[in-house]
């Protein structure tokens, strides 16, 4: 079907009333217009007149794409075409005089497309609608309208002569829709004619000026300012006030004055009439702009008006869901500057007041105006800093967020302009530190803001700008150095730390860059800065917390390592060892995955070598002591002042100045709060810490302690005996007690005294603390190597007191933490050290459980062994046992109320699995038992016990044929007895029947683990769609299954279980599988394999995957540590698991039906996934998994690298949807290593898409169409990988065949201007590739191709030439094939563009430049005086780069210059080009320049005085065998030259061009 013939049959069917079907028509009839805009557009032209009664809204459908076509096309565009195209529309939008807006709009809309072209014949049909004293058409006004926003140059010249016939219809307008109109047509015209007053160096007829239009505007605007704007209806005012702000600045400056004092007051009226006020503020910043600019006097007199009017529109709150408002807001602000810019201390002296006023909205909008003041009239403001600064004195202390939020961003405008370096700007520092420091979570029950539903909150937006102005705002750098530590120690700015850290870890980094003393603290001029101890003991403390705060333990680390020179010049080899790895432990670990202990941990271990590293007993001393000042600032903080103990323990230890060791410990346990339990546990610690080197000194200060008034007076008496005997027993050496004389004695004297005082039952903290004492001193004494020589004294008394606590408890719950902890005790006072002594993994003593039950569960339970045994007899007696019991249990049953057999699952898991023993007898025996069960299901679930089931009695039937071991019997029995169990296993138990089952896997004999296979598949099929939460679950349980039996049949049968859930949960199968560990183990390659059994089921598996791969970006961009300037980008875990996926599905034969089914949407997925992989890296937490598995396979064992697995993958999908020759090739050209390679990648493309053009042409049309999208793609990779895949498809001629070249072409060419360098190199490289792959089409789009080569030439954003070069490479080889029309415009453009690189640096640029010259000499022949001048101008380089170094440069110069003979009129150069710079012939080059001087002298004298001081250019040149040639060649031009020439040579200049 031709193409017209197809656009005559969609327009047929526009009659279809459906509207998707009117959408879809017209997208096809842009689709077929693309490809023959001209034909489409006479064919619409011709249907629209052969079907005049056609309505209007099918009408339109065929308009709207004849727009659209019109702009896609409209370079392409004749002029007989655009006239057809403009007689029709002019006839179509003027047709009906009633205003049919759809039908004329759409009419109007494609004279305007076109007029962006043809604007002369565009205005010669319109005009002819446009008579003088005959009211137009609306539309005719509208098109002018519009003609002069979308193409000014072309309608400016116009406007002097519509303005003349238009201006006395104006009082012929009658109606409000023809009035507005009008207004409309004034208002375009009056911003075009500015534009193009504004750009008169571009315009075509420059002489145009203001006063041109400034009568006729001002006769128009006398109409609408005195009739129009009065009028009653409100849409006719707005539109008469949007002509008036562009109008005004035409108007006669003498004329605007006049208006002022009329016009400024009409506006403002306005505000009360219009809720909807844009329109007004935008006009009326026009109009104050206006005003400026002719210095009016007016303005002074109206200001207080304006400002009272204009202040509250600001004051009410803009409402994100109406833009219109938001737009309000941001003219009004303009208003603002404009007036602040004429009347700064007016405008203030308004302002400033209302910053107290009582009104939260007035505050808010002032703030909001001072905000914009400063940033856009920064030189009026400058005097007036300190006033504004001392004006915000009253709004620092206000309460509401709504003001707070305001005032933050004046600060951040603020410090943008130097206001924060004036006295006082420390004050706005600090308060932005404090709103940093608000709590982070609003009360639950706080109403919703519904004024400003979006707005961040306070702190949010603080912490925003804090890090904003210490990092991008240069001048902020001295006034936040070193001021923000002031605000680290405090504790009431513990919410903001994490900023704080941030941005003083940069500021000190930039400190750092400065010279290396720059960032130490200098503590002469800030008194009030906190010392390097007190700096060091908050960091330390609050990164014991790591996760609290937005992650500030990782933010306190990074400051901490940048101030290491500042705490101690010691410490930067440490900390720049340790403090980085800190870091990366909580960056790669969730607050779950981090064990709170093991951190702490690992921070005391860093306190001890920063500590030993130091060395130094004086600051050891001075740091002890700010830590034990800082622990009073931590109540209400008890995991921090916990570690901050164990912090001081620490430094204790590593004190070497006994008395302050004793000073510091005496005034913890005097000053201790111990009725909290934190604080109690973090004393503890921090005495055994201590004790670990101070043994002697803890033991006596507690003695002291002990005997002190203060002992006898706490009330926490309990507390300090869990300090005495837990902290320093514990940890202390080994064999301490021994050899401390009394020390177990003292420990245990307190703890024996406490049995005489009455321990009440209810006193459970008391009990379980002294227990807890006792078991941590008997622990340490059982540690010790002389534990058998130590003799308990108070032994007999402690082991009674704990028989009494267990005796006190509850005698029906026997585990009690009481009686655990109490037994756990007796253990370690009783048993020798010698002796092991049980206990349990989680340290409780192992208590026996009685076993009672009125089920038949327990006795069967306890035969499981057996009836699982290895042995025959063994397993014969168990199950004839368990058949009797169960018979017996099922005659003596009564149930009187129906309740749950909970075990039912458990034991038809046990038994029917031995349907299929090899023991006939057993077979027998476990259907019997399964028999039963099933019967006493029913009694439970109600029915009487002489009740028969169908299918339940069918069991018996299957006996008979057990008798013989037939598999094929075996196999149907279990399959029946599977469907009974189904039926009739109730719901709640069906989960733990499949548990019990997969544990039969594991069976010894062979036949019993297959009939649990068959179990639970026939289970699954019959009842697995309810199974779905429980999927996640089964997968799990087949993953560790397949890990523990390594047996074939179990493996089938993991596959089928994997295939039955998958076609049933989809989904739910694939997140399970996409979430095991990376990369996929044996086993979960298997399971995903297992899902490309069924054509059907794979296809929806595989959409599933490419849904997952598309869904998420492909990597994150990671900075690296401490902010450094690099970055790296890390994979995603999803799409890398997706890709994994892809590819073990794939790699299985089965799945080639499907992947043929998807081939399309494989290949582009896969392809985009590879292009997103280069360069990418795995997470950490894969990197160490990577080099194991790897390891541990051995070579063979499959990459993880994103971009490998990406690659491999796509190699499957090629080889799997028949494509290996495409496989075979790009292999063979070694172009998968270049495609995982980011220097050239876009290589190994091209050759994989020259690949699937020889051998997958036919799959190219939907991979096109899919990969077309991608050309705009956000990722730079995906559009190289793109336009890449589409220039090698370009350069073969299979895009021609398949009717592929005008989308691969037009897609390409659209990625001309795109903001990547080596994009728009590909583009130009496949347009080039065009004459190479469909040369009869170049002719056809020649200035298409022409006009892209010579941008490229001229491209801006191209330092390296890279786009020049390949535009003048791929231009060469277009040139064999244009048409000479074409390249002859752009012949003069292109010649004088590639000149300067003639004397590149680059060989490449010179050598294609040269080859380029040469080839368009070809075009000048018949229009020699052109080129002429070019050559000439090109013929001393080119001669003189016959010397140069590169051989292939000395061949073009050579192929130019033979090129360029026959142009230059001189037969004499033209043979000795010709002759002497054959291709491989050597020359002489003194003879042949000598030769040429000689005929050039003959032929062109007049040019010596040019062609020396091209010479003379060359005498610096950096190769040397050019600069020895140029005054050679200067001396054969004089040589030659005749006497009446010589005046031309300038003796001085060739002298001083020789110097």
């Amino acid at each position: 079907c031709s193409r017209p013939g197809l656009a005559t049959t969609l327009m047929d069917a526009t009659t279809d009333k459906a509207p998707q079907v009117q959408e879809q028509i017209y997208a096809a009839l842009c689709y077929v217009g693309e490809a023959e805009p001209e034909e489409v557009l006479r064919c619409c032209d011709e249907y629209l007149r052969q079907h005049d009664k056609l309505a209007y809204p099918h009408r339109v459908i065929i308009l709207k794409a004849m727009e659209t076509v019109v702009r896609n096309n409209i370079a392409l565009l004749d002029k007989s075409t655009a006239k057809v195209v403009i007689f029709l529309a002019s006839n179509e939008m003027t047709k009906s005089k009633e205003v049919i807006r759809d039908w004329q709009e759409a009419a109007s809309s494609v004279l305007v497309a076109v007029g962006q072209r043809f604007i002369n014949k565009v205005m010669e049909e319109v005009l002819t609608k446009f008579q003088p004293g005959i009211l137009p058409h609306y539309f005719v006004l509208q098109t002018f309208a519009n003609l002069s926003v979308s193409n000014v140059f072309g309608m400016v010249p116009f406007l002097n002569s519509i303005l003349g016939t238009m201006l006395p219809m104006l009082g012929m307008a009658k109606q409000d829709h023809m009035k507005s109109v009008f207004c409309y047509a004034l208002q375009r015209f009056s911003e075009s004619i500015q534009e193009y007053l504004a750009n008169l160096d571009k315009a075509p007829d420059p002489t145009v000026r203001k006063d041109t239009f400034s009568n006729d505007i001002f006769s128009a605007y006398e109409v609408l300012f005195s009739s129009w704007l009065q009028h009653r209806e409100a849409k006719l005012r707005l539109a008469v006030v949007e002509a008036m702000g562009p109008m005004s600045h035409l108007l006669p400056g003498e004329k605007l004055e006049e208006q002022l004092p009329k016009l400024i007051p009409g506006i403002l009226a306005l505000y009360r009439k219009h809720a909807e006020a844009f329109s007004i503020s935008k006009s009326l910043c026009q109009i104050l702009e206006a005003s400026v600019d002719i210095g009016s006097r007016s303005l002074d007199v109206q200001l207080d008006p304006l400002l009272g009017t204009l202040h509250p529109q600001i004051c009410a709150p803009a409402d994100p869901a109406l833009p219109l408002t938001v737009k309000n807001h941001t003219e009004v602000l303009r208003c603002f500057t404009v007036l602040a810019c004429s009347f700064p201390d007016r405008v203030l002296a308004f302002l400033l007041p209302k910053l107290e006023s009582s009104n939260e909205r007035t505050r808010v909008g002032t703030l909001l105006i001072m905000r914009q003041i400063i940033n856009s009239a920064p030189s009026q403001m400058e005097i007036k800093k300190p006033f504004i600064l001392s004006s915000m004195k009253l709004p620092l202390q206000d309460s509401s967020d709504k003001v707070k939020r305001a005032l933050v961003q004046v600060i951040s405008a603020m410090a943008h302009h130097g206001y924060l370096e004036q006295p006082g700007g420390e004050a706005m520092v600090e308060f932005l530190v404090r709103q940093c420091a608000l709590a982070s979570e609003l009360p639950k029950k706080q109403a919703p803001d519904a004024e400003d539903p979006a707005s961040d909150s306070v702190q949010s937006i603080s912490i925003n700008t804090l890090l904003l102005l210490s990092t991008t705002v240069d001048r902020m750098s001295n006034v936040l150095w070193p001021y923000l530590l002031e605000f680290v120690t405090p504790i009431q700015f513990t919410n903001a730390l994490t900023p704080l850290c941030r941005s003083l870890m940069y500021l000190a980094m930039k400190k750092e860059e400065e010279g290396e003393s720059a960032s130490l603290i200098r503590y002469d001029g800030n008194a009030n800065l906190p010392s390097p101890y007190a700096l060091t003991a908050r960091l330390l403390v609050v990164s014991s917390q790591p996760h609290a705060g937005a992650c500030r333990g990782a933010a306190a680390l990074r400051l901490l390592h940048v101030l290491h020179g500042s705490v101690h010049p010691s410490l930067g080899p440490l900390w720049s060892k340790r403090v980085p790895l800190l870091v990366e432990r909580i960056e790669e670990n969730t607050e779950q995955a981090l064990s709170q202990k093991e951190w702490e941990e690992e921070l005391l271990l860093f306190l001890q070598e920063t500590l030993a590293a130091i060395a130094d007993s004086a600051w050891i001393g001075q740091f002890v002591v700010e830590m034990s000042r800082q622990l009073s600032s931590y109540n209400g903080f008890p995991m921090e002042k916990n570690f901050l103990y164990k912090c001081i323990g620490t430094t204790l230890g590593a004190c070497s100045s006994k008395d302050l060791v004793q000073k510091q410990l005496q005034e913890l346990l005097e000053t201790a709060r111990y009725h909290e339990e934190a604080e109690r546990e973090g004393l503890a610690s921090c005495f055994g810490l201590c004790a670990m080197s101070h043994l002697e000194e803890a033991l006596s200060e507690l003695e002291q302690f002990v005997r002190s008034d203060v002992f006898r007076r706490s009330g926490g008496l309990f507390s300090i005996f869990k300090v005495c005997a837990g902290g320093c027993a514990a940890p202390a050496p080994t064999d301490a007690f021994p050899g401390c004389s009394g020390g177990a004695d003292l420990l245990f004297f307190p703890l024996v005294q406490v049995l005489g005082i009455k321990v009440e039952t209810k006193d459970l903290t008391l009990k379980l603390c002294l227990i807890r004492s006792i078991c941590m001193i008997s622990q340490a004494i059982c540690k010790g190597g002389k534990c058998g020589d130590f003799s308990f004294s108070h032994k007999a008394e402690l082991v009674a007191q704990m028989v009494e606590f267990m005796k006190a408890e509850p005698q029906d719950t026997m585990r009690t933490p009481v009686r655990q902890r109490a037994m756990i005790t007796c253990t370690y006072l009783v048993y020798p050290s010698s002796a092991p002594i049980p206990c349990r993994n989680d340290g409780a003593w192992p208590l026996p459980l009685s076993c009672s039950s009125p089920s038949p569960c327990s006795p069967l339970q306890h035969l499981g062994p057996w009836i699982k045994s290895s042995k025959d007899h063994e397993r014969q007696r168990a199950v004839e046992i368990s058949a009797a019991l169960l018979d017996f249990y099922l005659s003596a049953l009564n149930v009187s109320t129906v309740i749950p057999f909970y075990n039912l699952s458990v034991l038809i898991a046990l038994f029917s699995p031995r349907c299929s023993d090899s023991v006939p007898s057993v077979r027998l025996h476990a259907v019997d038992c399964v028999y039963c069960l099933l019967y006493i299901q029913l009694c439970y679930e109600g029915f009487a016990r002489d009740h028969r089931d169908e299918m339940v009695e069918g069991l018996k039937a299957l006996k008979k044929g057990l008798e013989e071991p037939d598999f094929t019997v075996l196999f149907h029995a279990c399959t029946s007895m599977a469907m009974v169990v189904g039926k009739r296993v109730p719901p709640d138990q069906l989960m733990s029947l499949l548990l019990a089952l997969f544990e039969g896997l594991v069976d010894p004999d062979r036949n019993c683990s297959r009939a649990a296979t068959v179990m639970i598949n026939s289970l699954l099929k019959e009842r697995g769609a309810v199974l779905q939460e429980k999927v996640p679950d089964i997968m799990s349980i087949i993953h560790s299954k397949l890990e523990e039996v390594d047996e074939e049949h179990i493996r089938k049968a993991a596959q089928q279980t994997v295939y039955i859930l998958a076609s049933q949960h989809k989904s739910v199968v694939v997140s399970s599988l996409l979430g095991s560990a990376l990369p996929f183990d044996s086993h979960t390659c298997t399971m995903w394999r297992s899902l490309a059994t069924e054509p059907a089921l794979t296809s929806q598996i595989l959409e599933q995957l490419l849904e997952k791969v598309n869904r998420d970006v492909p990597y994150k961009e990671s900075k690296c540590f401490l902010l450094g300037s690099g970055s790296e980008r890390i994979a995603t875990p999803l799409p890398l698991a997706a890709t994994c996926a892809l590819y073990e599905i794939m790699s299985a034969p089965e799945a080639g039906p499907a992947v043929l089914g998807l081939y399309a949407p494989l290949f582009v997925t896969l392809l985009l996934r590879l292009s997103c992989s280069v360069g990418v890296q795995l997470p950490k937490s894969l990197q160490s998994r990577e080099r194991r598995s790897s390891s541990s396979q051995g070579p063979a064992a499959r990459s993880l690298q994103p971009c490998s697995s990406a690659v491999e993958t796509l190699k499957a999908m090629l080889v799997r949807g028949g494509s290996e020759e495409v496989a075979r090739a790009v292999d063979s050209a070694g172009a998968w290593d270049l495609m995982a390679s980011p220097e050239r990648h876009h290589d190994g493309i091209a050759v994989l898409a020259g690949a699937m053009a020889r051998h997958a042409g036919p799959r190219l049309p939907l991979i096109v169409k899919n990969l077309v999208p991608t050309l705009s793609s956000v990722f730079d990779s995906q559009r190289i990988t793109t336009t890449a895949f589409f220039a090698e498809l370009l350069g073969s001629n299979v895009v021609n065949d398949l009717l592929l070249l005008e989308t691969v072409l037009d897609g390409t060419a659209g990625r001309q201007k795109d903001p990547c360098t080596l994009v728009r190199v590909l583009v130009l490289r496949g347009l080039g590739n065009v004459a190479a792959g469909s040369p009869d089409k170049v002719r056809k789009h020649g200035a298409k191709l022409l006009a892209s080569m010579v941008n490229g030439m001229d491209d801006k954003d191209d330092p390296h030439n890279l786009v020049a070069l390949e535009a003048m490479s791929s231009l060469s080889k277009l040139l064999d094939h244009v048409e000479e029309r074409d390249i002859q415009s752009m012949l003069l453009h292109i010649a004088i563009r590639i000149r300067p690189f003639f004397d590149s640096e680059q060989p490449r640029l010179r050598r294609s430049s040269i080859v380029l010259f040469g080839h368009l000499s070809r075009f000048s022949r018949g229009h020699c005086e052109l080129f002429l001048e070019q050559i000439l101008n090109g013929l001393v380089t080119l001669l003189l780069h016959l010397q140069d170094p590169q051989p292939d440069v000395v061949n073009a110069c050579k192929f130019a210059l033979r090129m360029c003979g026959p142009s230059m009129g001189c037969e004499g150069l033209r043979a000795m080009f010709r002759t002497h710079l054959r291709e491989g012939r050597s020359l002489h080059y003194g003879e042949f320049i000598n030769d040429v001087c000689k005929h050039l002298m003959q032929s062109f004298p007049e040019m010596l005085n040019r062609l020396i001081l091209t010479n003379l250019f060359y005498f610096k040149s950096a190769w040397v065998d050019i600069r020895a040639a140029a005054p050679m060649f200067i001396g054969f031009l004089v040589l030659h030259v005749d006497e009446d020439h010589c005046q031309q040579v300038d003796l001085d200049q060739l002298i001083s061009g020789e110097q």
